[in-house]
């Protein structure tokens, strides 16, 4: 009570309240200026992992290059599942739901390849639900004891249950909005290297083969839709099912135009390295289009940052002395 009692004095008395304000203000905006510092460490930090997860995959791809019978999508694939996950599947029989075609396609967006993977993450989706409601079971029966009748506290523990098993489709979409801002941001950059190789006379396999190498220091993602289209490429029978596959996996606009191209070319027999040329330099206009409209809208969104940071300082330090000089007076 001594805790209330001393807030509630502090927001009754104008005189404490001020300086209370301009301390909570002047905080927020060293955080906020000290935040690019611990931002530009944190990419520091994420750029020498790349690094090290890009030098890996060059060994790996040297390795099973250098391997007769490798395979190339065997170092795509997810990890084996554990035997609790198995057995949480079996258990409560849910093999028709590994096969649910739109939580398959999500999980292979997100990046996760192989069966392991709809295995894992149908049994999280299963334990979480079981931790959420026994969570919310036990918040409202032991901890704080509510009074409600016992429907609607059931009701509260399944919709905590229904939430808990929502969290990892949701993690997943966030993951894979993720990946698509990351292979939309270095498209460029790939479109660049894939030109220079097909103009140099490489095949267009070669081609993407030595871009997902290149590019991996920039993009571990692109790197890995890249090498995984290479296997495709020379796993497939059809091509053209290949690229395809590529724009179904990244859903990004730019793919979908290369994707195109090399499908007529592939088709008709146009020449590759003319259409790369053009969409090389369209999806560039696009990115510094698209840097243009992000700084056009930061002068409405730092509007309310003002007003709610800066102003209540402004007026604290103009009216403060005022009012302290009327209260003495």
């Amino acid at each position: 009570m001594d805790a209330v009692n001393l807030i509630g004095g502090i927001l009754a008395d104008p005189v404490q309240l001020a300086p209370f304000a301009a301390m909570i203000s002047v905080t927020i905006c060293i955080i906020a200026l000290a935040w690019p510092i611990i931002d530009g460490q944190k990419r520091k930090l994420r750029l020498a992992a790349i690094q090290t997860t890009e030098a890996r995959m060059r060994d790996a791809a040297t390795a099973n290059r250098a391997a007769k019978n490798a395979d190339p999508i065997d170092s795509l694939r997810h990890a084996a599942p554990r035997k609790i996950y198995k057995a949480i599947i079996q258990r409560l029989n849910l093999t028709s739901l590994l096969q649910n075609p739109k939580t398959l396609d999500l999980i292979y967006k997100a990046g996760f390849r192989g069966e392991a993977a709809a295995i894992k993450i149908t049994a999280m989706r299963v334990i979480l639900a079981a931790l959420f409601a026994t969570g919310a079971a036990l918040y409202f029966w032991a901890a704080i004891q509510v009074s409600q009748p016992l429907a609607v506290r059931a009701l509260i523990v399944a919709v905590a249950a229904f939430a808990g098993w929502w969290v990892p489709i949701v993690l997943l979409k966030n993951r894979f909005q993720n990946r698509k801002i990351d292979i939309k941001r270095n498209w460029p950059d790939a479109m660049d290297l894939l030109l220079i190789c097909v103009e140099s006379g490489m095949s267009v396999e070669a081609a993407f083969r030595k871009v997902a190498e290149e590019i991996a220091v920039q993009s571990i993602v692109l790197s890995e839709e890249l090498s995984l289209t290479t296997a495709e490429l020379n796993y497939l029978q059809d091509r053209q099912s290949a690229y395809r596959r590529l724009y179904d996996r990244t859903e990004v606009d730019e793919v979908r135009s290369v994707v195109t191209a090399l499908i007529q070319s592939d088709k008709y027999g146009t020449p590759v390295g003319r259409a790369l040329r053009v969409l090389s330099a369209e999806s560039r206009s696009l990115r510094m289009a698209a840097a243009e409209k992000k700084a056009a809208a930061l002068p409405p969104k730092l509007t309310v940052p003002m007003i709610l940071f800066f102003l209540p300082v402004l007026f604290a330090v103009i009216m403060t002395p005022a009012i302290i000089q009327l209260m003495q007076d």
